[in-house]
């Protein structure tokens, strides 16, 4: 089976990798020259564990193939992802010119029936427009060439993408035809052998699945963070409070961790998205508001503790830092609560010794010489007058504390994602505060 990915970012990359992986022909369609040539290269542009090994794999045994030229490949093809990005508008709303561009190139270059997939995640509706627009290009050509439409929303977690797609929990697909039910049938096959989880529907009802599912967990994540902070006011432990909640199976224990906020490239855009949908058909998303306004003040936390430590005397300080990625396993920096920390701790005019074990060249790219980038965790805290864990990448769980504190000028932790014990910091001499205690 042939298949086309257009987009060779997270999503189509990981997308186009993993069908080759189960022997799938798969072109890889991008508009990046210089993109195009580094992962003939062997060159991965992001990073996930174990993406750059299987791309090279499956780019030498020739089932993995990469191009600038849709239309040199597209009636290869049975099937065609497009995996382009859908970047947020001002207002909030997913920008789609780059899903309509793709959509009207291949109405300007199909010869054959094709079933054209978003793989992208878009606002409902927009398969339809998809299209419309493919169907305006076959016009003018005056042709009147078959195709079908669908949607299959991509459930990736960054940092597990390759396991997730590779053992999916659920695979949702929206079709308008028995043909396109078939073909998504058969290329999905070979990853659910065992336990055959496609789910199909409509195509609306697929788009929205998406933007619901993760405005779901970002809803866990703020109303956990909501209740955190409650905690701390009243005396109560959010770890107990957690684990209360969590063994009720009405409720679960995933997502429930609080912290200093959630970002990434999905939860934030998504829930800005699903809101700004809303707005556009006369209904107000009341709830993803809360969830949105929650999450941009939980950003600060970090910061409002230290200031209150110091008493608004934070000048001159030096902050650490640990972790900069929206999470572990990921150099992916949007929407991180880094950011916001970092924005804040400059303007008081503190000094910042940062350290992430992937993040650091996309910190640079962001920042230049703001920040002194340090080799390792033990030279970030070297002379601090704060450390600040940020991201819980397994390498910072069991830091040499005597060794953190002789190296710190004030024994001061402050932890965003609640990893360390309480009573070994205090044992060891520092001040330590954490989130929701």
């Amino acid at each position: 089976m042939k298949i086309a990915i257009v987009g060779t970012g997270y999503v189509g990359l990981v997308t186009g990798t993993c069908f080759a992986e189960m022997g799938t022909e798969v072109y890889c369609v991008d508009i990046d020259r210089a993109k195009i040539e580094n992962l003939k290269k062997g060159i991965v542009p992001i990073y996930e564990p174990g993406l750059e090994e299987m791309v090279e794999r499956n780019f030498q045994a020739g089932r993995l193939k990469f191009t600038t030229n849709l239309a040199e490949c597209i009636n290869e093809v049975e099937v065609l992802f497009s995996a382009v990005g859908t970047p947020p508008d001002e207002d909030g709303s997913a920008d789609l010119r780059y899903v309509l561009d793709v959509a009207r190139e291949i109405g300007r270059s199909m010869n054959h029936y094709i079933l054209v997939v978003t793989k992208s995640t878009v606002p409902v509706g927009t398969a339809a427009k998809v299209k419309q627009a493919i169907r305006e290009e076959l016009d003018k050509r005056g042709l009147d060439i078959p195709f079908d439409i669908a949607s299959n929303p991509e459930f990736l977690k960054e940092g597990a993408a390759i396991k997730d797609f590779m053992s999916p929990d659920r695979v949702v697909v929206g079709i308008e035809s028995e043909q396109a039910e078939k073909l998504m049938s058969k290329l999905y096959r070979p990853f659910l052998l065992n336990n055959f989880r496609v789910i199909f529907m409509d195509v609306p009802s697929a788009e929205m699945t998406k933007y619901a599912a993760n405005s779901m967990l970002a809803t866990r994540i703020s109303f956990m963070n909501d209740i955190a902070n409650l905690c701390e006011l009243v005396g109560a432990n959010v770890d107990m409070v957690r684990k209360g909640i969590g063994t009720d199976t009405r409720i679960g224990s995933n997502f429930l961790y609080p912290g200093c906020g959630y970002g990434g490239s999905c939860f934030p855009k998504d829930v800005k998205a699903l809101i700004q949908t809303a707005k556009r058909n006369g209904y107000n998303m009341r709830l993803l508001q809360a969830v949105e306004e929650v999450n941009e003040d939980q950003k600060t936390l970090l910061y409002r503790k230290l200031n209150k430590y110091f008493e608004g005397e934070l000048s001159g300080k030096r902050i650490a830092i640990w972790g900069l990625a929206f999470k572990p396993e990921t150099d992916d920096m949007r929407e991180a609560t880094s950011l916001v920390l970092i924005d804040k701790l400059l303007e008081a005019g503190c000094s910042l010794r940062v350290y992430d074990p992937v993040a650091m060249p996309e910190a640079k790219r962001r920042m230049g010489d703001s920040l002194y980038y340090a080799k390792d965790i033990y030279d970030a805290v070297v002379d601090a007058d704060a450390l600040i864990l940020v991201t819980e990448w397994k390498e910072f769980r069991l830091p040499s504390w005597p060794a953190v504190k002789k190296l710190m000028n004030v024994p001061l932790v402050l932890d965003g994602r609640n990893i360390y014990d309480i009573a070994e910091l205090e044992d060891h001499g520092f001040a330590y505060y954490r989130i929701g205690r």
